[in-house]
């Protein structure tokens, strides 16, 4: 997997420089563009990493990109820069998903936590996602009777009376339940309740 890049956008070229040779300091592969248009025409969203984006800019604004973003289902961490900031447009740009704003003059070691900070969120959401792709895959080999005593477990039934509201014996309900284990790689009842609550939050 290629290494995270940071992406600024910001119509100062004085800004872009400044950013991009302290970023360079820390080892952070940066990138930059002169306005929201051409970080848009590049599909540098594409890349793993995070946007570092002005807020007020001509054309399209900071707000807007990450809006845009948004609308076209593109997940990319956001931190915004302004130097004209106030406590409206950053309530705004936290509430519309930015993980943060900062006033310029920047704090060089805020920024640069913030970045690293985005990286991680980015690998726990991919985690997430292969995590979940992998349950889903899991269950999808259960066969529609091993489904209903999976849900039936995992809400508290005992075999007898998941045998009961099946109506098929205790000894049957056990061998599902055994294939279930099985199948879901549940080591025990605990981990098997945690994987169908995933699954169905992730249905929501």
């Amino acid at each position: 997997m290629s290494p995270d890049t940071v992406h600024i956008v910001d119509d100062s070229a004085a800004v872009r420089s400044s950013l991009e040779v302290l970023l360079r300091t820390y080892d952070l592969p940066v990138r930059s563009y002169a306005s929201a248009g051409a970080y848009l025409a590049a599909e540098a969203y594409r890349e793993p990493g995070c946007l570092v984006t002005d807020v007020r800019m001509p054309e399209m604004t900071g707000l807007e990109l990450m809006r845009t973003l948004a609308e076209r289902a593109i997940e990319v961490p956001v931190i915004f820069i302004s130097g004209h900031g106030d406590i409206k447009m950053a309530v705004n740009a936290m509430r519309e998903g930015a993980l943060d704003f900062i006033e310029k003059p920047i704090d060089d070691v805020r920024l640069v936590e913030s970045i690293r900070r985005a990286f991680v969120a980015r690998d726990d959401k991919d985690r997430g996602r292969a995590e979940m792709a992998e349950l889903v895959e899991r269950r999808s080999r259960l066969t529609l009777r091993e489904t209903e005593v999976m849900a039936l477990i995992v809400d508290g039934f005992s075999n007898h009376a998941a045998a009961a509201v099946l109506g098929i014996s205790v000894r049957t309900v056990e061998h599902h339940r055994a294939a279930v284990m099985e199948k879901m790689a549940a080591h025990n009842l605990a981990k098997l309740i945690l994987m169908a609550l995933r699954l169905r939050e992730g249905r929501k």
